[in-house]
């Protein structure tokens, strides 16, 4: 609805350019939002005091002419003026009562895909497989994959790319102990952060040792069979324990997503090489760099992109050089969405600009960093353990399925006096699955993705509050009532009569300009406030309107099908963040 009324005003503003009244280079973005007061209308618009000034008239009286020239629209049943020159905007409850009975016969749900359609990699996750995950990769992993859910929802087509750390001089370490204890070795490899200790102890206390992990090192990275054999067979058990990890987060991401940083060992020459001949590195104590004007020190110097070192080898810039040229040419991604610690932020904005001057991504190519803050603890540092170590992320899912599963095993306690039958054992162990993983997730997703947030327990287990409890419950309160009509797919027309209802259906029919600012922007957060705004309005809708009891049949059917579309606005909007609904619960 927002971009209609934008094209109406658009085409308001062509034709006061047409007939002098603005200049002619007039382009402004035009802004239109929701009303907090719904007596003011239904969407609220600045454009006449952004442009008063180039129309060399008062706010309201250009707000007035631009009411003359918008152009009818069966969608808006009126336009007012208020204040200074907002224009406000009334929706017709017919025709937007039209638009939800369309959309609840469309698998859709009424949202339109993109056109031009695009091929867009995602870069997410990218854990370091010389250790197991920890929560440290939580927020790539799951912000990552509710964006390239999003973004396939609305037609595109998505590559993900789990760049995964996958070489360098902490794999001679590893190879070395796999190579000196490979009984100990087999049996450590399930815990990985046992092997890493277990090996780094040894480099540290072995000269011999830290001397034949240096020499793998180099045997590895020379294509050394023996060492291939070795790396490899670690590398799969490291894989092996991500997927289950993603497994079990519903993450989307499987082994044919991998492409490491080992991808691009042989193509790291032939990038220095064409940066060389691009005439753009410059030598600096014996390293090979691109010099950026546009990025300065302190002291104003220009700021280095190395790609490589004195000794020859190569860096992370280096091998994403080669990623983002195989991304374009190989890959021919029309957009490039890199999810990586906004901490990274410098390092992303000085390689995208290297790429583009030695052209190794085509020029219309959008290259974006997706940065994300930090998950801390309760004392506003990184989320640590007790002792000061990295939390791994297994152990974080474990308790938050442990304690899901005590919570919702209090509250079943109660069903019996209620008069609903009780949860089996078996049923409660799925429910706090369920609700453990969906409190992480939905915890970290519902915060703006740059934004730092403290890690809480009892908060994300709540089910009060913008949590995934209160809308995984939500959602069940709507497949409830469905089940007591004996309806999943009522029949009839949707009215909108009684405020609630209309509020309901104004909020539903924003459902894809939700999806397209999430996708626009990367930042799931917004889909987060959004249903736990529909899961309110749901909430004051089934107290003030009827529905089973309501004595007209056609407004019985008209509330059913309205909760039904709510229902499954929920159950798809949670999807796409990646998180699993009960029925029941």
């Amino acid at each position: 609805m927002k971009d209609s009324i934008r094209q109406l005003i658009q085409h308001a503003l062509d034709r006061l350019i047409a007939d002098g009244t603005l200049p002619a280079d007039v382009a402004p973005a035009i802004q239109v939002e929701n009303t907090k007061d719904k007596s003011h209308g239904d969407f609220a618009s600045n454009v006449a005091l952004l442009l008063a000034k180039p129309a060399r008239a008062k706010p309201r009286e250009l707000a007035e002419k631009l009411l003359a020239a918008l152009p009818a629209d069966p969608a808006v049943s009126k336009v007012e003026i208020a204040g200074p020159g907002f224009l406000n905007f009334f929706q017709n409850h017919a025709q937007l009562a039209a638009r939800l009975d369309a959309a609840f016969a469309d698998p859709q749900l009424g949202v339109p895909t993109h056109d031009p359609r695009q091929r867009v990699v995602v870069d997410l996750s990218s854990p370091n497989l010389a250790k197991e995950m920890h929560v440290g990769h939580l927020r790539s992993t799951i912000i990552g994959d509710a964006v390239a859910r999003v973004l396939e929802f609305l037609g595109d087509e998505v590559i993900r790319q789990n760049h995964v750390g996958d070489w360098g001089t902490q794999f001679g370490m590893l190879l070395a102990y796999m190579e000196e204890q490979p009984q100990a070795a087999e049996g450590e490899l399930a815990d990985l952060e046992v092997f890493y200790r277990a090996a780094k102890g040894r480099f540290d206390a072995s000269p011999e040792f830290a001397a034949r992990a240096r020499e793998l090192v180099v045997a590895l990275q020379a294509g050394d069979a023996h060492c291939l054999r070795l790396w490899e067979r670690f590398n799969a058990v490291s894989l092996s324990h991500c997927q289950e990890v993603y497994d079990r987060l519903n993450v989307r991401l499987t082994p044919a997503d991998v492409k490491g940083e080992s991808a691009y060992n042989d193509d790291l020459a032939q990038v220095v090489a064409d940066l060389e001949a691009a005439g753009l590195l410059t030598e600096s104590d014996g390293a090979r760099c691109v010099f950026l004007d546009e990025f300065k020190n302190a002291e104003g110097n220009p700021l280095p992109v190395i790609v490589q070192k004195a000794g020859g080898g190569y860096l992370y810039s280096t091998t994403d050089l080669a990623a983002m040229r195989y991304r374009s040419r190989q890959l021919q991604a029309d957009r490039a969405l890199y999810f990586v610690d906004q901490r990274q932020a410098l390092h992303f904005q000085m390689a995208f600009e290297v790429a583009r001057r030695a052209g190794f991504v085509d020029p219309a190519m959008q290259l974006e960093h997706m940065g994300f803050g930090t998950m801390n603890g309760a004392d506003g540092r990184p989320f640590k353990t007790r002792d000061g170590g990295t939390v791994k992320l297994v152990d974080l899912l474990d308790e938050a399925e442990e304690r899901a599963y005590q919570l919702v095993k209090e509250r079943n306690a109660g069903r019996a006096e209620r008069g609903e039958t009780p949860f089996s054992e078996d049923e409660l162990r799925h429910i706090g699955r369920v609700v453990g993983i969906a409190s992480v997730k939905y915890a970290d997703l519902s915060k703006h993705r740059t934004s730092d947030y403290s890690f809480n327990f009892e908060q994300m287990l709540s089910f009060e509050g913008n949590t995934a409890p209160y809308l995984l419950y939500a959602y069940t309160r709507v497949a409830s009532v469905l089940r007591k009509a004996g309806q999943s797919e009522p029949t009839g027309r949707i009215r909108l009569d009684a405020p609630q209802e209309q509020d309901l259906g104004g909020r539903l029919a924003q459902f894809g300009e939700i999806l397209a600012s999430v996708a626009d922007k990367g930042t799931p957060h917004l889909l987060c406030s959004y249903l736990y705004d529909l899961a309110g309005l749901f909430s004051s809708f089934y107290e003030n309107c009827p529905i089973l009891t309501a004595e007209d049949p056609e407004l019985r059917q008209s509330r059913l099908r309205l909760a039904a579309l709510t229902g499954r606005t929920l159950k798809q909007g949670l999807e796409l963040l990646g998180l699993h609904t009960l029925e029941r619960m």
